[in-house]
């Protein structure tokens, strides 16, 4: 058996590591021409980093990205709603990183270079379509001067991404984006550390949010903190485009955070300390009924693309990455593995999705903003502390990094 993955991020990139460690065949099929340290931050969630430590990289992570020790929760006037550790500081055998995506992509592609050699990953070539031929899939192969060639593998892997065109052909009436009204900003700003410089924060409610985190731990180490940061505001339905790489001037929003200064950080001054700033709006698409056709299989953001909240998104992945990779390994016949993969895994990701559109663990920040909007003096006269940690157990739950459950293997 010969797997084809379609995309080289995150969850492809995992993938053929973890196809490559149980001695099956893959390569990888990438449509842009040069992988580029592209993107801003990302945080890689204790289940996430058992599953990369699996693969030999816990060390290359903590080089890079900042192990997270806290992330907490405000009101839009900086008063505190709910604060907890996070990674060991909770008391999970792994940590947790906040890192820069480019960075982390990169080091997959070295690190897959190295292990899989460098003919298994082919740059240039963007798949269109797939057919299934019985016993395996073809895909539909376009390189940069428009030639068109084709690949036969045993199966094939839609990781390309929420524009998946794997997807497109398989599910074209759930294709479509679904956009919650809400756009995101997003930016890197070096600057002093605030807090103790390794925690991630949280502040408004879900029509007026700033979230940061520092990236760099070859920063930290030097004093200083590179800091990713989202500004979200709601905008009305004719803001939506499909455009993830547009840049965009300040000026769209930064008078709603004007008055952001709470001692510890300076919401404006961070905000103008970005050399650019990125416009994303804030979409998913609607849960599918099945992941597989034939011999194909969807993975990671082409499967099941998520709001970015809980942190949840590149976690799912490299989760989805290491079900599919056991199930083919342990499966009689690829198709059965494709079919106990699906089993598996689609039904925890579309609720994961659907809880993300009720805001996830950041519904504490409305729930705060709808009971006491001028503020508070204890938040525990407004949301009692059991309801809070409540809210954080569930989530975490959900998407499997409850730290009862969440043990070695």
């Amino acid at each position: 058996m010969k797997v084809g993955i379609v995309g080289a991020g995150i969850g492809g990139l995992t993938l053929a590591l973890m196809l490559h460690q149980r001695g099956i065949e893959c390569e990888v099929y990438e449509s842009a021409g040069e992988l580029r340290p592209l993107g801003v931050g990302i945080n890689l969630l204790p289940h996430a980093v058992r599953e990369l430590t699996e693969l030999g990289l816990e060390t290359a992570l903590s080089e890079l990205g900042v192990e997270t020790s806290a992330l907490a929760y405000y009101n839009r006037f900086g008063q505190p709603i709910w604060h907890e550790p996070r990674g060991v500081a909770a008391g999970y055998a792994w940590p947790q990183f906040s890192i820069h995506r480019g960075e982390f992509q990169m080091l997959l592609a070295g690190v897959a270079r190295d292990r899989l050699g460098t003919g298994a990953v082919h740059l240039g070539q963007r798949a269109d379509g797939f057919e299934d031929d019985g016993d395996g899939a073809v895909v539909r192969l376009i390189n940069r001067a428009g030639e068109v060639s084709r690949r036969r593998v045993g199966v094939l892997v839609g990781a390309d991404g929420i524009h998946s065109a794997i997807r497109r052909q398989m599910h074209p009436e759930r294709d479509p984006l679904q956009f919650a009204g809400r756009m995101l900003w997003r930016a890197v700003s070096e600057a002093e550390p605030y807090l103790d410089g390794r925690s991630m924060f949280m502040a408004g409610h879900q029509d007026q949010k700033f979230v940061a985190y520092p990236i760099s731990e070859p920063l930290r180490r030097r004093g200083r903190s590179l800091i990713n940061w989202i500004a979200e505001l709601r905008v009305s339905p004719e803001r939506m485009h499909n455009d993830w790489n547009r840049e965009v001037p300040k000026s769209l929003f930064d008078a709603q955070f004007a008055d952001w200064r709470w001692g510890w950080i300076d919401v404006p001054a961070l905000i103008a300390s970005a050399e650019a700033v990125y416009e994303f709006p804030m979409v998913d698409k609607d849960p599918l009924p099945r992941w597989v056709s034939g011999h194909t299989v969807l993975l990671g953001d082409a499967a099941h693309p998520m709001y970015p909240i809980g942190s949840n998104g590149s976690a799912q992945s490299i989760l989805d990455a290491r079900c599919l990779a056991d199930a083919l390994q342990r499966s009689a016949t690829p198709l059965q593995g494709l079919l106990e993969y699906e089993a598996d895994r689609l039904p925890k990701t579309a609720a994961i999705v659907l809880r993300n559109r009720l805001n996830g663990p950041e519904q504490v920040m409305q729930i705060a903003h709808e009971r006491a909007p001028a503020g508070f003096a204890d938040i525990h006269e407004v949301i009692p502390a059991a309801e809070l940690a409540d809210i954080s157990l569930r989530y975490k739950r959900l998407t499997g990094f409850d730290p009862q459950s969440l043990a070695p293997r």
